[in-house]
């Protein structure tokens, strides 16, 4: 547990609301490492936006609540002087009232949500001068593999990235549907069997976080957690090299011990990697893994794509 960090500059763009957002922010927050602790530009606008429109919708709440004692004091039996005129048909100021104060709500959360939503586009490279890193990730039961095609290494339940640079990712799943998220980096995306997502994120400082599955997908899932690290470049070039070479490398046969299902993978690497191993899998050239078995015990249900054929 520890106090919310806010990273500098993180309030300003709130438009005149950045003492109650940060004040509701303290309030709302307590533990690091989750949403409201972002590490880079994507993670604090979800948290700008998930911010933003609390406040919002505690304008309206909070107002409500205080009116509701409000009345029932107003009105009470002992007060001669609340007068009570319950036959009418109709008010102009309360019709006003009741629809309007709505009306603008979902109009500020909804444009709070559509500029957020379409500043934070996963499919929408991040600008930097930095060249982004890529890293394709494929979703196994239970387990995440992390392929890095421009340095030829590989790696299972462990993301290193460096800081200050953008990353692309390009999603797929190798069984059933599965979500990916890093909490502190931000934006949740699919990945989906047959199909691949893409997404961008980066962590603006060196750090060590937690990702996660945010998609039930079998008795496993629960643990199905990988570590990510991001550490300066010198850092990163100096591990990549470490890995490089050594160790298994990731072709078909070791792809094929990664599909068995298995709970609790710790981390490991690749010094090497088939180039095509990725669209193979996102083109389900290489057949799905076995998922939760149907008419199993632990059956937990299995979505097959045709990758776009019927």
């Amino acid at each position: 547990m520890g106090r919310l960090q806010i990273p500098k500059g993180f309030l300003r763009g709130a438009r005149g609301g950045a003492i109650p957002c940060l004040l509701l922010s303290v309030g709302l927050a307590s533990c690091s490492g989750g949403v409201l602790d972002p590490l880079g530009p994507v993670g604090a606008g979800n948290a700008l936006i998930l911010i933003d429109s609390t406040v919002v919708m505690l304008a309206i709440v909070v107002p409500t609540i205080l009116l509701a004692f409000w009345v029932a004091w107003r009105y009470r039996a002992s007060n001669p002087r609340g007068e009570y005129l319950p036959y009418w048909s109709y008010s102009g100021r309360v019709e006003a009232v009741v629809w309007s104060i709505p009306t603008l709500t979902v109009m500020f959360l909804g444009g709070l949500i559509w500029i957020g939503s379409y500043e934070l586009d996963p499919f929408r490279p991040l600008p930097s001068k930095t060249p982004p890193l890529e890293v394709q990730v494929v979703s196994l039961d239970w387990k995440w593999l992390f392929i890095y095609p421009q340095q030829g290494i590989a790696t299972v339940n462990q993301l290193v990235i460096p800081a200050a640079t953008p990353v692309h990712f390009s999603i797929t799943s190798a069984s059933v549907f599965n979500a990916f998220f890093v909490p502190r980096l931000g934006s949740m995306i699919y990945a989906m069997p047959g199909m691949v997502s893409q997404l961008h994120l980066q962590a603006d400082d060196p750090a060590q976080t937690l990702g996660i599955s945010a998609q039930f997908s079998g008795d496993g899932f629960s643990d199905m957690q990988f570590q990510v690290k991001s550490v300066p470049a010198a850092d990163f070039e100096a591990w990549v090299a470490s890995i490089r070479g050594t160790g298994p490398v990731l072709d078909r046969a070791a792809y094929a011990e990664l599909l068995h299902q298995a709970q609790r993978v710790p981390p490991s690497t690749y010094g090497g990697i088939d180039p095509q191993l990725f669209l193979a899998v996102a083109t389900q050239e290489i057949a799905p893994g076995p998922g939760p078995q149907p008419g199993g015990p632990h059956h937990a249900g299995r979505e097959v794509s045709t990758g776009g054929k019927d």
